[in-house]
This record gives structure tokens, sequence and C-alpha cells, in this order.
């Protein structure tokens, strides 16, 4: 009876032991589990952070990669201006050379993650902008940049000499020749001032407008053989006033780049603003149509041509080192114009109908040199080739086809980074092209 009594705290034993077992076991998980989640927050803290690092690195390689492709812009951009410069191709960074830009990025960043950042590159300065290339056709080549004005004056100066020879009568055996034999030079002395404004809309856009001012005088000497006289005759005229007033946009075709050659594509409107031959007075006293009473010659001179026209073209640029190629294709269509007519002397009116000049096709090609970092020489040549003129819907009496050759020589001298002279110097090939062109501009970067 006494055993029983011993018995049940000898019992309670192992259920104490497994109750302070469970106990521990309880708080060792307890405290595994704090454990684990204090990692487990300490190794979302550290994803975070890499995460965060990460975006930082792409955003920053982003941002070189942009920097990258400006570069390469403005580097093409500047070879562009090159062209027009010392004829080295400019350095241009090609899209592989940006690939492998990239990794290196990367790995400042991650090396370097606190020092502050800098861009693969910057634009060339303004200052390392190579000469232009002289200027010698009437087209330039490389466009305004985006937000800059251009105002450039410019004076030219022509001379033409040329002598005819007029025959009015009939043969009645090879060799002789009854009637009138009439024998002229013509001396034609002309002066242009023009101002021309050009502002670029874009790096690859712009528009210009020109106002030209003409001066121009002609001196005919004639000698009519067969009349009992020997004393030249000098018929004297001139005039100035405003000129056509000419509108030009220009667009930049493609980007061009290393052994790429640059397109600019152009198109230009001409008014009639200028007083053309039909306004003037003709010497001619009842008609000039074989007129056997006037000289058949102005009295006073135009300063227009008289016809509204449109022309496009095409200019190309390519570098070759140490030279730049250069030039132009270009059409010119000339409105017709309805119920023209000539004033002559006595105020009459003489109707020539509907007249419509002749349509041009044109062609230049060039190349330019570099000397140093302020001068520049180019070389080229132009040429033109004008349809007859039609009347009523032909050719008009007398009219011919003519062909205007003119070789070309000129050179540029930048002063600063805004002002610089360019002096063109024209030689006339054919006897229907004026004999001496002489051309200045200054053109002023604001």
């Amino acid at each position: 009876m006494n055993a029983l009594p011993m018995t049940r705290p000898l019992a309670l034993v192992p259920c104490l032991w497994l109750a302070v077992a469970g106990l521990v076991h309880a708080q060792d998980q307890a405290q595994a589990s704090t454990a684990d989640t204090s990692r487990l927050d300490n190794l979302q803290r550290e994803i975070n952070e890499q995460t965060r690092r990460l975006d930082e690195l792409r955003q920053a390689l982003a941002q070189q990669e942009q920097n990258v492709e400006q570069l390469q812009q403005a580097l093409n951009d500047e070879r562009l201006d090159a062209a027009r410069g010392a004829g080295a191709p400019a350095v241009s960074v090609t899209p592989s050379v940006a690939q492998q830009a990239a990794p290196s990025v990367v790995q400042n960043l991650a090396q370097q993650d606190q020092a502050p950042r800098q861009p693969v590159g910057q634009a060339p300065a303004e200052a390392s902008r190579p000469p232009e290339v002289a200027q010698i056709f009437e087209q330039p080549g490389v466009l305004t940049p985006k937000g800059q004005f251009i105002f450039e004056p410019s004076l030219q100066y022509g001379y033409l000499s040329n002598d005819r020879v007029a025959l009015v009568g009939f043969t009645i055996i090879p060799a002789l020749l009854i009637g009138l034999i009439d024998v002229r030079q013509v001396k034609t002395t002309s002066g242009i001032l023009t101002m021309t404004g050009r502002y670029g809309f874009t790096n690859r856009f712009e528009l210009e407008a020109k106002v030209p001012y003409v001066y121009i005088n002609s001196d005919t000497v004639s000698r009519e053989i067969f009349t009992g006289t020997a004393v030249d005759n000098v018929f004297n005229a001139d005039g100035n006033g405003l000129g056509d007033v000419e509108a030009t946009a220009r667009y930049q075709l493609n980007r061009g780049g290393p052994d790429k050659a640059f397109y600019i594509g152009w198109l230009r409107y001409k008014s009639r603003t200028g007083k053309d031959l039909f306004e003037v007075v003709t010497d001619c006293v009842t008609r000039c149509v074989a007129n056997t009473t006037g000289t058949g010659l102005p009295v006073e001179l135009p300063t227009g041509t008289g016809f509204e026209s449109l022309q496009t073209g095409v200019t190309w640029l390519y570098p070759s080192d140490p030279v730049v190629f250069f030039g132009s294709f270009s059409y010119l269509y000339n409105f017709e114009r309805s119920n023209v007519s000539r004033t002559l002397l006595n105020g009459a009116q003489e109707q020539l109908g509907d007249v419509q000049a002749g349509d041009i096709w044109g062609l230049n090609i060039g190349l330019g040199l570099a000397l140093n970092e302020q001068a520049s020489i180019s070389i080229g040549y132009d040429q033109s080739v004008i349809a007859p003129a039609e009347q009523n819907g032909q050719e008009a009496p007398g009219a011919v086809r003519l062909t205007l050759g003119t070789l070309l020589l000129g050179g540029t001298y930048r002063f600063n980074e805004k002002v610089s002279l360019n002096v063109a110097l024209g030689a006339g090939l054919t006897r229907d092209t004026p004999d001496l062109t002489l051309t200045a501009r200054v053109p002023i970067s604001f």
C-alpha cells in the first residue's frame, strides 16, 4: 500500500523531462526561425540593393550610349563641315565602336560606383571646326547649323565682250554680197550687290533668301560698211535697280559618314521683281522686227530676266583625303508669259504674244583643298545648256541653243569663328559666257 505513492512521483519524471525538452526544442525552433527570418531579410535587402545598383548601371549605360550617338552625330556633322574645309576625312564613331565602349562603361561604373560619372565624349568645340572649302558655285554645299543665322553680303563684277556681224542683202555670185554689212562689238560691264540670309531650322534643313541690286552698262560699237562712212557709231545704255529676288530651301538627304557621299537636295524660286527687257524702252520707231530705222537695242538695260523660274537640283560632296570633291546637277524651268508687248521709242507697244525663255540644264564639278586652319582653295568647272526661247508655241526668230562654260578658281580665309572672306574668279570658255566674273562674299554667323 505504501509503494503506490512512491511510484507516482517517479512516473512524473519522464513527463516533466519531455515537457522541458519540448520547451527547449520549441525555444530552439523559435530562435532558429528568428535567425532564418533575419537572414532572409538581410538577403532581401542585399537583393534590393543589387537591383537598385543594376538599375543605376542600366541608366548610366543608356546615358553613355546616348552620349556616344550624340558624339557620332556631332562628328559626322563635323565631317560634313570638313567637306568645305581641310578636305581631310573627319573621325566618325561607328556603331561597332559604341558597342565596344558599352562594356567598359559598365566595368568602370561597377569598379567606381561612388566616383562621379563622366560622359564618354563631348561634341567638338566650335573652335576646332576646320575652315570651309572656298565656295565657287552659286549653291553652297554645307547647310547652316540648327538655330544659326548667316548673313552674307556679296559683290559680283562681270565683263563680257562679243562681236557680231549682221548681213542684210542677197548674193549674186559666191563672195559677192549686195546689201548691208553691220559689224558690232558689244562690251557689257555689270555689278551685282546681293544681300543673302540663311537660317538653319534643323541640322538638315535651311531656308535662304537673296535680294540683289544690279548695275549694268553696255557699249555697242558698230560701223555700217558700204555706206561711205568710216566713223564708228557708239550706242551706250545702262540700268540699275532691284534685281530678281530669290528664295531657296535645302534639305540634307542622308547622314553620310566615312567613305560616304553627302547629298543635299534644293529647290529655288526666282521672282521677276527686276525691270525686264519688255518694260524698258527699245530703240525702234515703229517696230523692232525687220526694223532698219533704229538700232533695235534697249535704251535702258534691264535688271531682271522677266520670267519667273523654278529650279531644282542635287548637290553632293565626297571627302577623299586630302581633298574634297563636290558638284551639283540642276534643272531650271522658266514660266511662260502671255500677251507680252515691247515698248518702243514713241511709246507704241509692239505685241509679241506668248513668250517663254528657254529651260536650263546645269552641271558643275570641283575639288577643294585646305592649306591650313584658316585658308583653303577650290577649283571647278560650271556648265549650263540653255534651250531656245519660244514665241507663240514656236522657236523665236533667231533663237538658238546656247552653252555656257566657266572655269572657276576660289579661295576662303577665315578671320575668326564668325567671319570669313570668300573670293571666286571665273573665266568664260565659250563665246556666250562672260569673259570675266569676280565674286567676293563675306559670310557672317550669328
